[in-house]
């Protein structure tokens, strides 16, 4: 089955450990975004890897 184009995600934040909403696009290929906590403002770098069935994101820190 084709992936969605946009899909909403749940992510925990790496440095408030709260948990925020996502809106990804995913009809734009592999991507290294950078977004904003909604609760304490710190940018969360995140790397979405797609292929044609799955995708996967992962949240960095600066002290990764």
């Amino acid at each position: 089955m084709p992936l969605p184009c946009q899909i909403e995600h749940s992510l925990t934040c790496p440095y408030c450990g709260e948990t925020i909403s996502l809106l990804l696009d995913l009809t734009n290929g592999p991507q290294d975004l950078i977004e904003d906590c909604s609760v304490c403002c710190k940018p969360i770098e995140l790397s979405l890897e797609i292929d044609d069935e799955y995708w996967q994101l992962e949240a960095k820190t600066d002290s990764q």
